[in-house]
């Protein structure tokens, strides 16, 4: 991690930034941040670990909380090895990871698009816990040789805090780690992604019950005396873990939908015509020959741009007989092509990355197979 570029603080960098976060540096090229919740947490951390301190040390005074500071910047510089871990695996298969974000509940990254098969998803989660595992593992071993005092305590924390969130993490549930490890497995055996997201998003659902009933079952079974914060904690997990998983198994449904979204099927019959045409002659042309879109082309053919429906519409009519098609037009980009066979999912992130109202489609002899409009694959996806 770089230690002295959190100075990298230019506007654009900032405005990518979500809010109560700062940047402390980087690793392999993407942020690390933290959450102003942070400082809560390693409050609370102070709090709670003061008692065992000052059995250990006594006589240390207000100095007894700056241990459980310490402890937390521990706790979260293992944190940010489990998320790293994670970067590091997702950067492996090419994706792009924007940021990893330290927060009150532990850390997440920030990774652009999702795993193409179960192998990858597979392994992105699962690194997560494994490296928790070994930190613990690691920590449980100095914990062997460590002289007594305070530095046993801390390695003792982390040692059993690591092997706890790797535990954790390995629970089958969304948004767990084990969760998309589940969804992995699922996704393998029956081929459907959407399918894998449920079944791991009703797990996440699963285990946020239990952590919510999770201090009564201590303290009816196991005679274990629970506090306020105790049940505070829990309430809050639990609807982190809830919401997460209701959130999957929504995205998996509309996911579901969006299968079924094929171009070929929502093309438009087009008209081309020549970009110095007068758009009240296109437009007639257009309304002979009943296409639903126009492109300009050139004199040998080759399509120039799609002409935007709202540009249209805003044209007042007594100005069209003077104006050329060309002005109500959008050139066509490299993202304004798109094969015609392209569906689902990707359709929607060629829409989203190069927003537009209209799209060229290409047959894959390069000939021009007719025009995609934005509203019209918004209204399929509606309709399911």
């Amino acid at each position: 991690m770089s230690s002295s570029d959190p100075g990298d603080d230019r506007p654009e960098r900032r405005a990518q930034r979500p809010p109560g976060t700062f940047r402390i540096g980087s690793i392999a090229g993407s942020d690390v941040l933290v959450s102003s919740s942070w400082f809560l947490v390693a409050g609370l951390i102070a709090v709670l670990m003061a008692p065992r301190v000052d059995q250990i040390e006594p006589g240390l005074g207000a100095w007894k909380y700056l241990v459980g500071v310490v402890f937390a910047v521990a706790l979260y510089g293992a944190v940010l090895l489990h998320e790293a871990s994670h970067a590091v695996a997702a950067r492996r298969y090419g994706f792009q990871v924007h940021s990893i974000t330290l927060h009150f509940l532990g850390g997440v990254t920030a990774i652009e698009g999702e795993a193409r098969s179960p192998r990858q998803e597979f392994w992105i989660a699962v690194v997560g816990p494994v490296t928790s595992l070994v930190v613990g593992a690691a920590a449980l071993g100095l914990w062997f040789v460590t002289p007594e005092g305070l530095l046993l305590l801390v390695v003792e924390g982390l040692a059993g805090a690591n092997i706890l969130i790797g535990l954790l993490n390995l629970v089958p549930g969304l948004p767990l780690d084990g969760g998309r490890v589940l969804k992995a497995a699922v996704w393998k055996l029956t081929g459907h992604v959407e399918t894998g997201v449920v079944a791991a998003g009703w797990g996440g659902r699963v285990t946020a019950v239990a952590v919510l009933f999770y201090p009564v079952a201590q303290s009816a079974f196991f005679g274990v005396q629970t506090t306020v914060v105790d049940y505070v904690l829990s309430i809050v997990i639990a609807m982190f873990l809830w919401s997460g998983a209701t959130q999957a198994i929504m995205s998996a449904r509309i996911r579901s939908r969006l299968t079924r979204v094929v171009a070929r099927d929502l093309a438009r019959r087009t008209l081309a015509v020549p970009d110095d045409l007068p758009l009240a002659e296109a437009l007639r042309r257009a309304q002979e020959a009943q296409a639903g879109s126009i492109i300009t082309v050139t004199s040998g053919g080759a399509p120039v741009g799609v002409v935007d429906e709202a540009a249209v519409r805003a044209m007042p009519a007594d100005r069209r007989p003077w104006v050329a098609t060309s002005v109500v037009t959008r050139t066509l980009e490299a993202g304004l092509r798109l094969p015609v066979a392209i569906t689902g999912s990707e359709l929607v992130e060629a829409i989203r990355t190069t927003p537009a109202s209209e799209y060229l489609l290409m047959d894959a002899d390069g000939s021009i197979y007719g025009v995609l409009a934005t509203a019209d694959v918004e209204r399929a996806i509606r309709a399911g």
